[in-house]
């Protein structure tokens, strides 16, 4: 694509994402289930394709340049595509996220002011190798009514390229403004996209730190970060040593290739003799590559965990695993190794779980759960964009409202500035009070 082309392609997605924010939320609801019913429709187009994928996939692993944990996420399924389906329309089932008054201020006698929430406008992502992360994204996009330019790693290209049809012609058949979407596909469409900052509202990149630093610092358009997932998972000496085994083996092991997976286990040395041969058993049994420090391997079987080790995302079966004597020493951890994702604590007493959750400064951060639950879908979100492990403007899983920003509406009678100037000045009452903005029309607060 040329500079020419991609330039084309975001004018087209600024006129498209105008016209969208005016369309009705049963609109847009429409059409995404009509994007629902024509991925379930197509799925044997989807699954040639996809096998296209994983089949280049698969011998760039037999030659060592893609991992195992790669190639399952390019992966689709049947069930998969049933699954990715009903992500849709649980997208389409959430509240309309736009024109909700989120605040309503009377500025003085019959003069109202109202913050509505609206829609970004044009937002570019870049992602990784997982397909349904492209559908996804569109979704969440189509319903918020924002434009999306969509770019994915060249390992699913032919698994995007396809979702990508079947969601473009779904929505333009349900009356969807054309250019709402975009797909692109070249390395260099993205460099031309960073210095678009006078087109593109928000820049959404999916990947590895490095990858969103480089981002951040190529661009002067407003970035939210997705990066890494190093999780942790701690047990504490007052846990319930069975749900700690089962929070522990689902947090590595019901989906490894994932962010939210669990990288790193904290396990109390009051415990430890106790806990850790149990969980190394189902480990072993499930297939996980252990590395441990040095209490760690004089209690199991384990690898010996370098530096390096505490600051990896695996995304594959491999966890690491530290011995330590307080909930300080865990909690100093995960600050100074984490990423910022998702932590978890395993404890019966509630006082240190207020310390814990209290004392991180991660996205998410839980108690008694794995930490597989850090999910848009899981959050009741219908879907998410990507997870942000940063604090502006969105934080953690990002879904509908994370594509929202806000705009004032002021209703007035004819007032002037003066008239709240001067020596004779009118005082501003500036009273909250509950209301809805209705276009010319005061209410009767």
């Amino acid at each position: 694509m040329t500079e020419t082309d991609i330039e084309r392609d975001v004018e087209e997605a600024q006129t498209a994402a105008l016209e969208l924010a005016k369309r009705s939320d049963e609109d847009r609801s429409a059409a995404l289930h009509a994007i629902a019913d024509a991925l379930e429709a197509r799925t044997e187009e989807i699954l040639a394709e996809n096998e296209k994928d994983v089949e280049e996939g698969e011998r760039l692993l037999e030659d060592g340049e893609y991992t195992q944990a790669l190639v399952d996420r390019l992966k689709l399924s049947e069930s998969k595509i049933e699954d990715i389906a009903e992500m849709v329309r649980s997208v389409a089932g959430q509240d309309d996220p736009l024109g909700k008054t989120l605040s309503a201020r009377e500025l003085a006698d019959d003069l109202e002011l109202y913050k509505i929430a609206v829609p970004i406008g044009v937002v570019g992502t870049v992602f990784e190798s997982r397909p349904d992360a492209l559908v996804q994204i569109a979704a969440l996009g189509l319903k918020s009514g924002n434009a999306v330019i969509l770019k994915g790693g060249s390992e699913a290209l032919h698994s995007n390229r396809i979702l990508f049809e079947i969601i473009e012609e779904a929505a333009a058949e349900a009356g969807i403004p054309d250019g709402w979407a975009q797909h692109i596909e070249a390395r260099e469409d993205v460099t031309a996209l960073l210095e678009m900052d006078d087109a593109i509202d928000l820049l959404m990149p999916r990947g590895s730190s490095k990858f969103v630093s480089y981002i951040q610092d190529n661009t002067s358009i407003p970035v939210l970060g997705h990066t890494e997932g190093i999780c942790h998972v701690y047990v504490d000496d007052e846990a319930d040593l069975s749900m700690a085994e089962n929070i522990a083996y689902d947090a590595k092991v019901q989906y490894p290739a994932v962010c939210n997976a669990v990288e790193t286990l904290l396990v109390h040395e009051d415990v430890a003799d106790e806990f850790l041969p149990a969980i190394a058993d189902r480990y072993e049994t499930a297939g996980v590559e252990i590395r441990g420090d040095e209490a760690t391997r004089e209690l199991i079987d384990a690898e010996a965990a370098t530096d390096d080790d505490w600051d990896t995302e695996y995304g594959d079966l491999i966890i690491s695993i530290k011995v330590v004597d307080s909930l300080t020493a865990a909690i100093d951890h995960i600050t100074v190794h984490s990423s910022k994702h998702t932590e978890s604590i395993v404890t019966d007493d509630a006082d240190r779980a207020s310390t814990f959750m209290r004392g991180l400064d991660s996205a998410s951060v839980f108690h008694n759960a794995s930490t597989r639950f850090a999910d848009g879908y899981r959050y009741g979100l219908g879907a998410e964009v990507g997870i942000s492990t940063g604090k502006i403007h969105a934080r953690g899983p990002v879904g509908l409202e994370g594509l929202t920003t806000y705009k004032y509406h002021l209703e007035g009678d004819g007032q002037l500035v003066a008239t709240y100037a001067g020596e004779d000045a009118k005082p501003f009452t500036h009273k909250e009070f509950d209301g809805e903005w209705t276009p010319g029309q005061l209410s009767d607060e």
